[in-house]
C-alpha cells in the first residue's frame, strides 16, 4: 500500500506561502470518516458512544468536528476539562479518566455533570472527601486484570506491567464502597494494551469486561450501566501494515455481547470507547520543509521541524511514513536521515530510509501525526510549538492555533 497525503503539492506550497512551516495539517473529512465508520461499526449497540481521548490532539476546533459526529471528550485533568468547555461538550459527554487525581479535578468533574472513572481502590475515598462526603450517581471504575494479554497472533500487552487501574478483588471491594454511599449506576473501564495491530483485541477486552460486569451485577446486586474498552486500536504507520477493520471489530464485540450480557439480562449495557490514535493519527500530519543537506557518513536532511513538534520518533523509535511533496509515486533511490535541530541525536524523524530524491526547499509530508503529536511538543533548546491548521470540507484552511512566539516562551519568567 502507498500513502498518499490528503492535499497536493500545490495547495500545500500556498497554505505555507500564508502559514510557515513547520505546521500541523489536519483533514476534517477524514476526521468526520472515521467518525462514521466508527460509529456504523457499533451501531447494533444503541447507547455506543466514543470518548474522543482528549490528549490525543487536545484543540476545541477538532473537539467540536468530533462532537459534531456525536462523540464526547475523555479527558484527564483539569485543563482538559476547560477544552471541553471551549469545544461546547457537557454532562455524560464528558468522561473523568485519570489517575493520582487531585480534589479539586474531582471537584471540576462533577461540576460539569461528567462520568469520573477512578483509577486505584483509594480514589473511593478521596472522591467523597473531594465533594464533602458524597458521591455522584454514576461512577466508573478502571480494572487491570494484570498479567498478560494475548490475541490470536500472540502476546499483545502486559497489563502487570502497568500502573493504571485496580485489581479485580480491588474493584469489587470499590464497587461495594460506592454501592453503600449511593452509587447507582456503575461502569467498567479498562486499558490493556496500546497501538494493537489485530482485529480481536476489543472482542477478547470486551468478552473479559462483560463476563466481570455480569459476575459483579449478579452477586453484588449493582446495576451496571456501561462498559468502556477505552482505546488500544492501532493505526497502520507503516505503508504494509493492514489497517484494523472497524466492521469487524464492531461485530466480534456484538458476538460477545450476545453471548456473555444478554443471557445475564444486561442487554442494556452501554458500550463506550476512547479512540484518540485510531480518531486522529491517519488525519493529521506535520509539514515541514528542507532547509540544509549534509553529507557526512550518512546523507542528512536538515527540516525546520524539530522533536519538540513531533517527538514519537525520537522516544519510542516509531516510524512515520514521509512523503516528499511532488515527488509521489517517484523511485525511492536515496537513503536519507531526515533530522531537526535539536541538540540531540535523537532528533531524527527517519534513519537511513529510502527515499525520492530530495532538495533543499522541499516540502515533506509526515504522515500519521494527528494524534499525540503536536500534543507531545516541548521547549527544548528554546524550540517552538508550530501552528495547527484545519483543512476544512470546503476547501478552505483555519488556523485553529497559533504558532508560539519568543513572548511566549519568556512570559512565565519572573526575573
Amino acid at each position: 500500500m502507498q500513502k498518499r497525503p490528503f492535499v497536493t503539492r500545490e495547495r500545500l506550497e500556498a497554505i505555507a506561502a500564508e502559514h510557515p512551516t513547520p505546521f500541523y495539517l489536519y483533514d476534517e473529512a477524514e476526521i468526520r470518516r472515521r467518525a462514521a465508520e466508527l460509529n456504523a461499526a457499533f451501531a447494533w449497540n444503541p447507547g455506543f458512544k466514543e470518548y474522543f481521548a482528549v490528549k490525543a490532539t487536545p484543540n476545541p476546533a477538532i473537539l467540536r468536528v468530533l462532537a459534531e459526529c456525536g462523540c464526547g471528550c475523555d479527558c484527564a485533568t483539569g485543563v482538559e476539562l476547560l477544552l471541553a468547555d471551549r469545544a461546547g461538550v457537557t454532562g455524560r459527554d464528558i468522561m473523568l479518566s485519570s489517575n493520582d487525581t487531585p480534589d479539586e479535578d474531582f471537584r471540576a468533574a462533577d461540576e460539569r455533570g461528567a462520568i469520573i472513572n477512578l483509577d486505584g481502590p483509594d480514589m473511593v475515598a478521596c472522591l467523597a472527601r473531594a465533594l464533602g462526603g458524597r458521591v455522584p450517581r454514576t461512577v466508573c471504575c478502571r480494572v487491570n486484570p494484570g498479567g498478560t494479554f494475548e490475541s490470536s497472533n500472540g502476546i499483545i500487552g502486559s497489563p502487570a506491567d502497568s500502573k493504571f487501574g485496580m485489581t479485580p478483588a480491588q474493584l469489587e471491594a470499590a464497587f461495594s464502597e460506592l454501592a453503600a454511599l449511593g452509587v447507582e449506576e456503575f461502569g467498567i473501564h479498562a486499558f490493556l494494551a496500546s497501538n494493537t495491530q489485530v482485529n480481536d483485541y476489543y472482542p477478547r477486552l470486551a468478552r473479559q469486561l462483560f463476563e466481570m460486569a455480569a459476575d459483579l451485577s449478579a452477586r453484588l446486586g449493582v446495576h451496571i450501566g456501561f462498559v468502556d474498552l477505552s482505546g488500544g486500536i492501532g493505526v497502520a504507520y507503516y505503508p504494509d501494515d493492514t489497517p484494523c477493520d472497524l466492521a469487524v471489530i464492531g461485530e466480534g464485540v456484538r458476538r460477545a455481547y450476545e453471548d456473555v450480557l444478554v443471557p445475564a439480562g444486561m442487554g442494556d449495557v452501554a458500550v463506550f470507547s476512547e479512540l484518540g490514535r485510531w480518531m486522529l493519527a491517519p488525519a493529521g500530519a506535520l509539514v515541514t520543509r528542507v532547509i540544509h543537506e549534509k553529507v557526512t557518513y550518512r546523507d542528512y536532511l536538515g527540516v525546520d521541524a524539530c522533536a519538540a513538534n513531533l517527538m514519537r520518533p525520537a522516544i519510542y523509535d516509531a516510524y512515520h511514513h514521509i512523503t516528499v511533496m511532488g515527488s509521489e509515486g517517484a523511485p525511492c533511490t536515496r537513503r536519507y536521515s531526515v533530522v531537526g535541530r535539536l541538540c540531540e541525536n535523537n532528533d531524527q524523524f527517519a534513519r537511513d530510509r529510502l527515499m525520492p530524491e530530495c532538495h533543499v526547499g522541499d516540502l515533506l509530508f509526515i504522515h500519521d501525526a494527528g494524534a499525540h503529536g503536536h500534543s507531545m511538543g516541548y521547549n527544548y533548546n528554546g524550540a517552538l510549538r508550530s501552528a495547527e491548521l484545519l483543512l476544512r470540507t470546503d476547501g478552505s484552511v483555519e488556523l485553529i492555533r497559533r504558532a508560539e512566539t519568543p513572548a511566549d516562551y519568556l512570559a512565565t519568567l519572573d526575573v
